[in-house]
């Protein structure tokens, strides 16, 4: 071979090197995110569950995608959602801040991983078999916020003690309304005061309920947990600042842009850890044994 055709073949083969090493690279792992709402109103969600994802190592883009699916507060549409990204086959499913998506990923896959956050009792709807030992393929987190409507209640009636009459909102698509409803009511006769119930499943009918507790006043306010409301937390504060309603919320991120008081968990520790789990398990943690 002459001393020319072998420098030619030899440059060719080198430049053809990275473009092998590329193809040999194994396909980055894939993130299913389901979310109810619109896009527009999950940046403080992702931006939190992109956090705990660093944590344990993971960059969007760089080792790891994420493919993401949201709902626009159609709560119809999440088995579909879910069951596109079962068939992508993803590596993990993550369904922060929301019991229906966790319900609807649970149904649509007993392998693929599942990571959720709830503010139920994960064992009472059935989305794992124990708190100390999930189970099958769904762990995550729970805040227990949907337990806690007596006790925002309770320290309203401490902050307001000659308060007589109460008002609740809550989002009549909670699958917890009822219980809701239930501890309040309980809890209001317990004391001797009267609760009354305003429900709302829209941004206009949050300006709406706010229109009838105008013209029918309370003393005071309970914010119940829910996604649409955790959502639209700057609307309800500007709304409560302008009637003058004393109102606890059930997340302090409200209290940070100017409510009065909140009793709860953080919204952003949990999706954090929720980024969190689904990094441990990336790294072939089971989610039968993550609590």
């Amino acid at each position: 071979m002459k001393r020319r055709e072998f420098i030619t073949l030899l440059g060719g083969a080198a430049a053809a090197w990275p473009l092998a090493a590329r193809a040999q690279q194994p396909a980055l792992p894939v993130i299913g995110f389901v979310y109810p709402s619109a896009p527009e109103l999950s940046a403080g969600v992702v931006a939190a569950f992109r956090k705990g994802l660093n944590e344990t190592g993971f960059v969007e883009g760089r080792n790891v995608t994420v493919e993401f699916r949201f709902a626009y507060n159609d709560n119809a549409r999440l088995p579909e959602l879910v069951g596109d990204l079962v068939q992508r086959g993803v590596a993990v499913i993550t369904t922060p801040a929301s019991t229906p998506a966790a319900l609807a990923a649970k149904a649509a896959t007993t392998t693929v991983p599942v990571v959720f956050s709830v503010g139920a009792d994960p064992v009472e709807i059935g989305l794992v078999a124990g708190l100390n030992r999930p189970g099958g393929n769904a762990t995550g987190i729970t805040s227990m916020n949907a337990e806690l409507g007596p006790k925002r209640l309770g320290l309203l009636h401490e902050l307001l003690p000659r308060a007589v009459r109460f008002a609740v909102l809550l989002n009549p698509n909670n699958r917890n309304i009822d219980a809701l409803t239930r501890d309040l009511q309980a809890t209001a006769s317990a004391i001797g005061k009267q609760v009354d119930v305003l429900t709302a499943k829209s941004t206009r009918e949050i300006d709406a309920a706010f229109l009838a507790l105008s013209q029918r006043p309370a003393d005071a306010l309970v914010i119940t947990p829910d996604q649409l409301l955790d959502n639209r937390r700057v609307q309800l504060v500007t709304l409560v600042t302008h009637y003058r309603l004393p109102t606890i919320y059930p997340f302090r991120e409200n209290v940070e842009i100017g409510g009065l008081m909140s009793y709860g968990s953080s919204a952003a520790e949990r999706d954090r850890q929720v980024g969190i789990y689904t990094g441990r398990i990336l790294k072939g943690e089971k989610p039968a044994d993550l609590r």
